[in-house]
């Protein structure tokens, strides 16, 4: 058995599973505590044949209440599991994961006493991740609530501060923490929770050291680690942004050296639309479109023109394969007020440039 946190969209339920045909199941009953402290009994998986894929094989409902939080939030954390292996017997793995999780202090700022006393004795993670049956990323969650001041800690032990707003605070610096402190305890006052949290730590920006185009060892400034999502985050987001734009303008250059016609990036946040456009290739005039989202995440569209300019490019192609039309003479562009005056005295009866004066003159 292997004890790991996978995604939930790599996560499907088992043929095997005695519940797999029936409608989702009534989670109400483990909502309330799987939305205040996470998924703590591991489900049990198995590969199912597809790369990185794994199927349920107990722990149906732990896996639609972490579905329907990830619903609410608009993020989903990975599970922890049990990936068991040949000749692994199901209920006597489960068994064995409920027994050991009942050995786990209830609450979190307790399991943190219980692992920082085992770790002062000696104790590795892995050592205390085999004890209690939870995965190391499991163990390192629980020992970075020494992160926090000793006033959040005792807080978030009296339940004054979520599961989630107390995982956001350890990322957090002293000063960030002693301001929170301030604002729970002004009466007056709504501290930011759970992702509104997130987005006051990193000034409006939670930006993920994933989506880098640069070497990250080429960033000066500092990173935040999140335990808890895996995942780390650019503290300037400036900086963040002066180095991934400068990678965007060379992405940019080297698609015009290679020989498209354009390159179209897009303002940060806009977004491109396929249905709206045609797939044009690179010898045709088709374009490449650049996207970035808020979140730093960029991606490159290659050979698209929009509808319009697909159909003008067709006709273009179109008038090309007549024999030898004459080019018209360019002139140059005018407005279309000035057009219309223009057609109209083309058209007009000549008037003697005297007459013309006189008339101008009278106005």
């Amino acid at each position: 058995m292997q004890l790991a946190h996978i995604a939930i969209d790599r996560l499907n339920i088992s043929a095997v599973n005695m519940r797999h045909a029936r409608r989702a199941p009534d989670v109400s009953g483990i909502l309330p505590s799987v939305r205040a402290r996470g998924v703590l009994v591991p489900l049990l998986m198995r590969p199912n044949g597809a790369p990185d894929m794994f199927e349920i094989v107990a722990g149906r409902r732990r896996y639609f209440a972490a579905k329907s939080i990830a619903d609410e939030r608009g993020e989903a954390e990975p599970l922890p599991c049990a990936i068991m292996e040949d000749g692994d017997d199901a209920d006597a793995l489960e068994a064995s994961l409920i027994e050991n999780i009942a050995r786990l202090d209830p609450d979190e700022v307790s399991q943190w006493e219980t692992f920082s006393r085992l770790i002062k004795q000696g104790r590795t993670v892995p050592d205390i991740a085999a004890t209690f049956g939870i995965t190391e990323l499991a163990v390192k969650r629980i020992l970075a609530l020494g992160d926090l001041l000793p006033k959040l800690r005792e807080a978030y032990r009296r339940d004054e501060i979520d599961a989630e707003t107390a995982r956001h605070l350890t990322m957090a610096s002293k000063a960030q923490q002693q301001d929170r402190l301030a604002l729970l305890a002004d009466p007056e006052q709504y501290p930011p929770r759970g992702f509104q949290l997130k987005q006051w730590l990193f000034g409006g920006q939670s930006i993920s050291t994933k989506v880098a185009l640069f070497p990250i060892e080429d960033y000066p400034g500092l990173m935040v680690c999140d335990l808890f999502g895996e995942d780390s985050y650019f503290a300037d987001a400036d900086l963040f942004w002066e180095k991934q734009n400068a990678i965007i303008a060379a992405r940019r250059d080297a698609y015009l050296e290679a020989g498209w016609a354009e390159v179209v990036v897009l303002e940060p946040g806009q977004y491109f639309h396929s249905w709206d456009h045609e797939k044009t290739p690179k010898k045709k005039g088709g374009k490449v479109v650049i996207t970035v989202s808020h979140r730093g995440e960029v991606e490159c569209h290659e050979g698209w023109l929009s509808h319009k300019e697909a159909r003008r490019a067709r006709g273009k192609a179109d008038a090309g394969e007549e024999a030898d039309t004459p080019a018209k003479p360019s002139r140059p562009e005018l407005s279309g007020p000035m057009q219309n005056y223009v057609d109209l005295h083309r058209h007009a009866p000549c008037a003697p440039p005297c007459s013309i004066m006189r008339a101008q003159h009278c106005a």
